[in-house]
């Protein structure tokens, strides 16, 4: 009650003394008025009469608009009474926490005129808060080795009142262990402590329950509880124990992978983290690690991998229990494995022989292999098969071995590899299989020729196609391989002529496509035949034909010709006359022509292309005859003409055009002709002087035969006559195909034709030494086939002949000496000469390939296997043919190992059995083979002894000459057997000689050669030094590969205090340590303990290994951590960075290891604290996680605790002090502001009110405003911090649409931090800009004819006002031209003010425009501007000249005008008067002669047009001239007009007619003396030609006489030296056929061997001409060639081979001359040539001709171009070409004496002549 008492006399003190000091203030500071109210005061309250106390009246509250400005309005003012009052609840704690002196400010506005008041209200606490916990529980753990006297920090009680009403005081419920103390800290907050009194036990008591109360100092007080729960921790003094000490399971080897196995379960009596039990293997095998899998959590033991009882039968497993204090206990497993048939059988493949000939017999061994199966009994029992059907059987050929053969013929095409399946299955419960798959290639043999796609193609090209282009491709397929599969493709017949074939087409032997060699023709060849063979590579290649029919389709490519109406002798139009009498319908003649092509493209149609009178003539459309389509008329012209166009029915059409010329005669009066169309009188003079050209070219034609004749005589005589020596009457050729039938791939060799004529008298022969490669198919002699060895392909008799042989019929006499290279030539073809021979050889030479007794036997072979006999057996195909029995002697093993592995011998049953120590040298003996078999060391080696294992390495080798078994390498009995007590090794022994295996055995002996060895050098043990003595800790065992007394006996450990060793053993007998503690551990004495573990095996002598064992003693939690301060002070500004470290907190424990482990941890903070500071918790460092700021809190306390491990803790606390800096920038607060005003608006106008704030104090908070100098707006300082925005300047919307004003507020701390404010101000505009245009008027220049609608100008007018005020719109002043609107004429568009022409403007009609544009703004009131257009129109060249004088009649004839004949040079004749519309250039006039019957005759003026004579006037001068004169402007592009003036020569008309009647042909005075020179030279030269016949027929009686005495005399060849036979091997072959020509003349002294040009062709005559007589070295009788060669109808060589028989020279559609296509040789057909070849030089002279031809082109330029005469025709005779040469032969005597190649030419002097005619 005392105490209650006082507190009351208390706060009535400072009740009084209050409102005394708040006066003092008040007249201290009269611009701020002060208040004093409690918290939690209702709302609406009054605090004061702040009218009253600001002066101001109640009845000026309403205008002054007095309110309260801040930024949470706590209070109000009453409008009516002026009272303050309160609007909103007011909690000190919120708004000020803890701070003694709580202060509202804030500020009150009065406006008319802006006043501003300071007004501070203090707000006085009240004990409205108890004291509160921040958990209503607090859990402590307290371990229960906890020493009495230890204190524990509890949380605080907050109490947000001051004052006396804050916390006072704790109490804590009655205990009998814990007390409770009381600590204040130094800011005067009091905090409690619990206090430890007595020891505490968890087994007597787990938990203590308590409770906390917290009391303040109010009236009444208040107070608050939590509840304190205190559990004491359980110490780690047990260790697990398992519930088992050996575990014992069976398991099959076939479990899956994760089958749970067991689960073992070890407890432990601690509670908590000393309870939870971890599980690990324990010294156990890296092989056990391998299978087993143990959860460390649960013991649940589950299989890791798949078992085999093969490799292991049991496992041994040791687990160890272990708890978090390292206290650990371990049991034994033993798991048994069950054997299971789970091992498949294995097939190995010990040889396969691929590939296989698709030929091999049925019982070819294919492949050996065995079978293996790790499991035993029925489990091992294997046997095999093969899967699916196939071609081969499996044979068992002993125990577990087999093989594979065939069973019936294979065929590659049909299956070209085989994949069998063995599959191999054992005897087991299931049966298990194992299969293996080979592969076996069949290699191919050529059985399957080539087959085409089609039997027959038909291909159709089009003619003129390109040359070389592709026309078809054929394609045959083979299914054999390599070359057997490989095709090529060649012609090997044709319907075409052999010689012409390779100029058609020709086909890649390749690709079989097939190529035009040249551009067909449809006129001249319309189809044609090939037969096209594809032929395969192989041995003996096989071939296939197949028909090529080529159609070509016709093009329209010849326009038609006219045949009637033809040109005149000179080239001009001939007339057709027409009476004036005739009715419609009449017949006035017929347009004749023909089209050379065929179908639609030869229908001919008729059309008139122009016409003097278009009415009066009509054209059949078809017929081409031209009728009168009315009668004629006085008024119709006397002269007519008509163009007519033939045109074809083609695409495109071709056509052709004729003239026709048409006169009416009846009246002479109605026409004045021509007197170039008149036709001259004919000349007698002339006549015969033409009849003499042409009887002197007939003779000097046949004087220049008769003399090339003689020539070409004389040439045969000479030393080089071969190019005419097959042109001798008694001469004929032979040629074979040219191709070998064995020749190389891709190659055809040459042919040779030897031409031999048989009138010489003597002969050089040039034999042709022709090399097996290369021999041709036959010896190509002329007259006999005697001559050519027999070349069938079918005959397997034939010779062989390597060299051509002569032979008379007489004997041999009448031969030369054959040269000496013959003989041996024809020794080695009889020795290479084979008949067809059996196709089998004997099994024993084909086994042991071709030994020396089979060699006769093989040559026969060869020679009987090829397929066409002597004719193919070349060098090359020689050693082809060795080549192939070689390979097929490799075969050769699949005979001999069927052989032997069908001789089916039992293996040996029993078994050998050696011992040998393992570790032994290299080659150390094992044991005697050869002596335990019963056999002698050398039968080892000549039965094939050898070792024959299981896939492992060689472990033995066996010395086959003493008989021994050695060893090949180490022997690890370890690596081998592992720890199996007996080691065998078992191999078999194979000889091969009978197929017999016999087993071995050899059994490793162990050594002691392995010392006992620990898995790890260093054991680590951690005991806890509170472990009572004699518990036993497992150690590590150690490993002895070794078996028996070798392995592993006994331990020892080094003497100490401390521990002991005990020795166990497990049921498997394997020995295991453990380690036993005699004495108590203490880690202050000792923390670690060395020993020493060793282990000794029972080997002579002993081997040991040592390990070391490191026993580290665990230390006990018993202290708890220690702060090194129990406060912590720092102080620091609030501008430090983020992440700035504050201070340190350091707190040390003495305990080791986790128990002295230290972590750091904030205690029941606020959250905002929180999120500004961080703790570490491992260094104690205190850092900022954010920034502070003074203004929100100065000071910042907080609690920290620092923990161990296993969770003893202890506190501190830690103050932060916050300095002021200088961090806020003052704030800038738009009060009131004005978005747009418009551009009028008057000086001193507010347009915004703003208030400048900062948080700062002192100079930090005083604030300056300031904005830009050059803005019309200046500042305007209210009251207090308040400024006003005013204008300054007139604005100006158009200068500046819109300001920008940026307001700095700056403060006047250090440094000064300033704000910028941005406002923008809109200026609103007003229409005071009227539209204006760039210009004040414009020219616009249009040209004329402009299209109608188009755009001519754009006018634009700029409005600097905006929106409506600145829309502006455009129109045109309303005015009127040439009577008419000007809005017809052009027209503006409104909105964009392009100006449009309404109209086409024409310069000659109007040549300017006047306009006025208005453009009018849309503001309110519009304004407006004008502008004026002046548009000048711009003359166009669009008038031609218009001709004045002459005029042209009506009728449609031209006026005549007359000039005298005494008219002088210069007289002007007539004036052309013509004017142009247009103007300027454009109406510039010039005139020009265009033609004139006579071109120097007259001239016209240039500018005046007048038409003068040049010359004075001639007889000579035609009666009428006509004139085209041309009027041209200067425009651009320029028009012309032109006029026809006929000036007639005469002084009247009737004097025009006079001079008709009066016209002779002039004489020629010149004319007699040319005929006369004619006569004297036709004389001349039939003389000489009589005279030159004479000699001619005097030179060839006298040589027939001298041939005759010739022939007398036997005529045979002798002497004929050896050094002129001329070898020639090796020739080459090419991709083509090629034909030479050898001929030998029988006229000249001395032959030569000439090698023609190949023309592509096989032969030149038939192959009947030529006849098979004997086979080898028959004779000829050159007399009976002779008579043979006169019975044979010589084939002159076609001169023409160019062309086909329609395209030779003849009538058309002739077929004329024999089938081969010769010149025409009868004087009928040389006189259709000659007509033929003059109609060509006729239209080639007027240049009429339609098929485009030249002069002696005879129509063949339209297709071979303008260049190709007559001339270019090559004379067959004449060229002959050799491949691979340049050189060209021709007539060598007629080249000496420079003379051109006869053959062709008389035909074109003719000719000629015919063409001057």
């Amino acid at each position: 009650m005392r105490r209650r008492a006082e507190r009351s006399s208390q706060l009535r003190w400072r009740q009084v003394l209050l409102p005394f000091l708040l006066s003092l203030f008040r007249g201290a500071l009269p611009d701020q008025i002060r208040y004093s109210v409690p918290e939690e005061l209702a709302k609406n309250s009054v605090v004061g009469n702040l009218a009253k106390d600001l002066g101001l009246s109640v009845r000026d509250l309403r205008t002054r608009k007095l309110r309260v400005s801040a930024e949470k309005e706590y209070f109000t003012v009453n409008p009516e009474s002026g009272d303050l009052l309160v609007s909103d609840r007011i909690d000190r704690e919120q708004i000020c926490g803890k701070k003694p002196l709580c202060i509202l400010d804030f500020d009150t506005v009065a406006e008319n005129p802006l006043s501003i008041f300071h007004v501070a209200v203090t707000v006085q606490d009240i004990n409205d808060n108890v004291p509160l916990f921040k958990q209503r529980k607090i859990d402590l753990k307290i371990g229960e080795s906890t020493k009495p006297g230890r204190t524990f920090p509890l949380d605080p009680a907050l109490d947000l009142d001051a004052g006396p009403n804050s916390l006072e005081r704790y109490h804590l419920s009655d205990n009998e262990y814990f007390d409770l103390a009381e600590k204040q800290a130094p800011d005067g907050r009091k905090y409690p402590e619990l206090i430890l009194k007595h020891s505490l036990d968890r087994e007597e008591q787990n938990y203590h329950h308590l409770v906390l109360t917290a009391v303040d100092g109010g009236d009444p007080p208040q107070s608050g509880t939590t509840q304190i729960q205190i559990q004491v921790t359980d110490a780690n003094d047990n260790p697990p124990v398992f519930s088992q000490d050996v575990y014992r399971v069976s398991l099959r080897e076939g479990v899956p992978r994760g089958f749970s196995v067991l689960r073992v379960t070890a407890t432990d009596r601690d509670e908590g983290m000393n309870a939870e039990v971890t599980y690990s293997f324990h010294n156990v095998d890296e092989q056990a690690e391998q299978f087993f899998n143990l959860d460390k959590r649960t013991g649940e033991i589950t299989t890791k991998n798949d078992f085999d009882f093969e490799v292991a039968s049991s496992y041994t497993l040791r687990i160890e229990a272990k708890d978090p204090g390292d206290l650990a206990a371990h049991c034994n497993i033993q798991v048994e494995i069950l054997d299971e048939n789970d091992c498949a059988p294995e097939v190995i493949v010990t040889s396969v022989f691929t590939p296989l000939p698709e030929d091999s017999p049925p019982g070819t061994v294919v492949a050996l292999m065995k079978t293996r199966d790790r499991d035993s009994g029925e489990n091992g029992d294997v046997y095999c098969r093969l899967l699916g059907e196939t071609d081969f059987l499996l044979k068992s050929y002993s125990k577990n071995y087999y093989k594979i053969v065939t069973d019936r013929a294979l065929d590659r095409e049909e299956i070209p590899e085989y994949n069998v399946t063995i599959m191999a299955t054992d005897r087991g419960k299931p049966p298990l299989s194992s299969s293996t798959t080979i592969t076996l290639h069949v290699t191919d043999v050529n059985d399957n020729a080539p087959v085409f796609q089609q039997s027959a193609y038909l291909v159709h090209v089009p003619e003129n196609n390109p040359p070389g282009a592709s026309i078809a491709q054929v394609s045959a397929s083979d299914p054999d391989l390599g070359p057997n599969g490989h095709v090529s493709y060649s012609i090997v017949a044709s319907d075409l002529e052999p010689r012409a074939l390779s100029s058609y087409v020709s086909v890649s032997s390749q690709s079989g496509v097939v190529f035009a060699q040249r551009a067909f023709d449809h006129e001249q060849l319309r189809a044609f035949e090939l037969t096209l063979q594809a032929r395969d590579q192989g041995s003996p290649a096989l071939s296939a034909n197949v028909s090529v029919r080529v159609l070509v389709g016709d093009r329209n490519d010849n326009a038609p010709r006219v045949l009637y109406p033809a040109l005149g002798p000179d080239g001009s139009a001939l007339f057709d006359t027409v009476p004036r009498a005739a009715q419609p319908g009449y017949l006035v003649t017929k347009v004749v022509a023909v089209d050379a092509d065929s179908g639609h493209n030869a229908w001919l149609s008729y059309h008139v292309l122009q016409a003097s009178e278009p009415g009066l003539f009509s054209l059949g459309l078809r017929t081409g005859e031209v009728r009168t389509a009315r009668a004629l008329g006085d008024r119709d012209a006397a002269r007519q003409r008509l163009l007519v166009a033939v045109r074809d029915g083609g695409q495109p059409p071709l056509s052709a055009t004729a003239t026709l010329l048409l006169v009416f005669a009846d009246s002479l009066q109605e026409v004045l002709p021509d007197l170039s169309d008149r036709p001259a009188p004919p000349d007698p003079q002339a006549e015969l002087q033409f009849y003499l050209v042409v009887a002197l070219a007939l003779i000097s034609v046949l004087f220049l035969l008769a003399v090339i004749l003689a020539v070409a005589l004389r040439l045969r005589r000479s030393s080089s006559p071969a190019a005419w020596g097959c042109f001798q009457p008694g001469l004929s050729s032979k040629s074979g195909p040219g191709v070998l039938p064995n020749y190389c791939e891709g190659t055809l060799p040459y042919a040779y034709n030897l031409c031999v004529a048989s009138q010489s008298a003597k002969t050089e022969f040039n034999f042709l030494n022709v090399t097996p490669e290369v021999a041709p198919p036959r010896d190509l002699l002329c007259e006999d086939a005697s001559w050519v060895p027999s070349t069938s392909h079918g005959d397997a008799e034939g010779p062989f002949a390597s060299d051509t042989i002569l032979k008379g019929n007489n004997g041999a006499k009448d031969l030369p000496e054959l040269p000496s290279f013959y003989n041996t030539k024809k020794r080695q073809l009889e020795t290479h000469s084979f008949p067809r021979g059996t196709k089998r050889r004997p099994l024993l030479c084909w086994i042991l390939g071709f030994s020396p007794e089979c060699r006769g036997l093989r040559a026969d072979t060869l020679a009987s296997r090829s397929p066409t006999g002597g004719s193919q057996g070349s060098k090359q195909d020689l050693r082809t043919r060795m080549a192939a029995p070689q390979r097929r002697g490799d075969y050769r093993g699949f005979i001999l190992l069927s052989i032997l592995l069908g001789t089916r011998n039992e293996a040996w049953a029993g078994h050998i059995l050696y011992s040998v120590p393992e570790e032994t040298d290299k080659g150390s003996f094992v044991g005697n083979i050869a002596k335990d078999l019963g056999l002698e060391p050398q039968q080892l080696a000549e039965r094939g002894a050898r070792i024959v294992s299981r896939g492992r390495t060689q472990l033995f080798a066996l010395n086959t000459r003493s008989g021994s078994l050695v060893t090949a390498g180490r022997i690890d009995r370890e690596e081998l057997c592992a720890q199996s007590a007996r080691c065998l090794v078992s191999f078999n022994i194979l000889m091969e000689d009978k197929m017999n295996l016999y087993r071995i055995e050899v059994e490793i002996i162990d050594v002691n050669d392995n010392a006992p060895r620990f898995l790890t050098e260093e054991m680590n043990v951690k005991i806890m030094e509170n472990i009572a003595p004699g518990v036993r800790f497992p150690l590590n065992e150690a490993r002895d590969p070794d078996v028996g007394t070798n392995s592993l006996q006994s331990y020892q450990l080094n003497p100490n205090r401390h521990f002991s060793l005990v020795v166990q053993t497990a049921d498997d007998g394997t020995k295991y340590p453990e380690l036993v503690l005699e004495q108590v551990l203490d880690r202050e004495e000792e923390a670690v303990h060395h020993l020493l573990l060793t282990a000794s095996d029972g080997g002579d002598p002993p081997r040991s290994g040592t390990a070391r064992i490191q026993v580290t003693v665990v230390d006990v939690n018993d202290h708890a951590p220690v702060f090194s301060l129990p406060q912590y002070q720092v102080t620091v500004p609030e501008n430090v960075p983020v992440g700035t470290r504050l201070l340190t907190v350091n707190a040390i424990d003495p305990d080791d290891g986790v128990n002295g482990e230290v972590t750091y941890s904030f205690r029941k903070i606020t959250a905002k604290i929180l999120q500004l500071f961080q703790l570490n918790s491992h260094t104690g460092e205190l850092a900022t996680l954010e920034g502070l700021d003074y203004e929100e809190s100065g000071y910042y306390e907080m609690e920290v605790q620092a923990q161990d491990g296993p969770g003893s803790m202890t506190r501190a606390k830690v103050l932060i002090t916050v300095l002021d800096v200088n961090d806020n920038a003052p704030e800038v607060t738009v009060t009131s502001v004005s978005s747009s005003i418009p551009e009028d608006t008057p000086l001193g106008t507010v347009i915004a009110l703003f208030y400048l704030q900062d948080r700062d104090s002192g100079k930090n908070g005083e604030v300056t405003c300031t904005i830009s100098e050059n803005l019309p707006f200046r500042l305007e300082r209210s009251i207090d911090n308040y400024y006003r925005l005013v204008t300054a300047k007139n604005l100006d919307r158009e200068v500046l649409p819109v300001y920008n004003i940026t307001l700095k507020a700056t403060d006047g701390g250090t440094p000064p931090l300033s704000t910028e404010t941005h406002i923008s101000m809109k200026v609103a505009d007003t229409n005071d800009n009227p539209p204006a245009f760039p210009h004040s008027s414009y020219s616009i220049y249009v040209p004329e004819n402009n299209p109608r609608g188009a755009s001519i100008f754009s006018v634009t007018a700029q409005d600097p006002d905006s929106d409506e005020n600145a829309r502006v719109t455009y129109s045109l002043a309303e005015d009127t031209i040439h009577g008419a609107p000007l809005s017809s004429y052009v027209s503006i568009n409104s909105d964009t003010g392009i100006l449009y022409a309404l109209h086409s403007f024409d310069y000659e009609q109007f040549r300017d425009l006047q306009l006025r544009v208005t453009a009018r703004d849309s503001g309110d009131p519009p304004l407006s501007n004008n502008v004026s257009l002046s548009i000048f129109v711009l003359d166009q060249n669009d008038n031609a000249p218009e001709i004045l004088y002459p005029t042209i009649p009506t009728d449609g004839s031209t006026g005549v005008e007359l000039a005298p004949r005494s008219a002088e040079p210069g007289y002007l004749v007539t004036k052309v008067v013509a004017v142009d519309r247009d103007s300027g250039q454009n109406a510039w006039l010039s005139y020009r002669l265009l033609k004139a019957s006579e071109p120097g005759l007259f001239s016209v003026g240039l500018h005046t047009g007048e038409v003068r004579t040049v010359r004075a006037l001639l007889d000579r001068d035609a009666l009428k001239q006509s004139l085209v004169v041309a009027v041209q402007d200067h425009g651009q592009p320029p028009l012309s007009a032109t006029v026809t003036l006929t000036v007639a020569v005469a002084d009247s008309i009737p004097d025009v007619l006079a001079d008709l009647g009066s016209l002779e042909v002039p004489h020629d005075s010149d004319a007699s003396g040319l005929t006369l020179y004619l006569v004297v030279a036709v004389a001349v030269v039939s003389c000489v030609f009589l005279a030159f016949v004479t000699v001619l027929l005097a030179l060839r009686l006298r040589h027939w006489y001298m041939s005759r005495l010739l022939q007398d005399s036997g005529g045979v060849l002798v002497g004929v030296p050896p050094s002129h036979f001329v070898g020639m091997d090796g020739v080459q072959a090419f991709l083509q056929t090629y034909s030479h020509e050898v001929s030998l003349t029988a006229d000249s002294g001395k032959s030569h061997l000439i090698f023609p040009q190949p023309n592509y062709a096989d032969t030149l005559i038939s192959q009947e001409s030529c006849e098979k007589n004997e086979p080898l070295l028959t004779s000829i009788d050159f007399h009976e060639c002779k008579g043979e060669a006169q019975s044979i109808q010589q084939a002159p060589p076609n001169t023409d081979w160019r062309f086909s028989q329609a395209q030779r020279p003849g009538t058309s559609g002739s077929q004329n001359g024999d089938e081969t296509g010769t010149w025409p040789n009868n004087q009928f057909d040389t006189e259709m040539l000659q007509a033929m070849i003059l109609a060509s030089a006729s239209e080639a002279a007027d240049g009429s001709s339609t098929l485009g031809g030249g002069a002696g082109t005879m129509g063949l330029s339209a297709r071979y171009g303008p260049q190709f005469t007559l001339q270019h025709v090559p004379d067959y005779r004449q060229n002959v070409y050799i491949p691979g040469s340049n050189a060209t032969l021709t007539n060598a005597a007629g080249k000496r004496d420079g003379k051109a190649p006869a053959g062709g030419n008389g035909n074109k002097k003719k000719s000629g002549k015919k063409e001057k005619k």
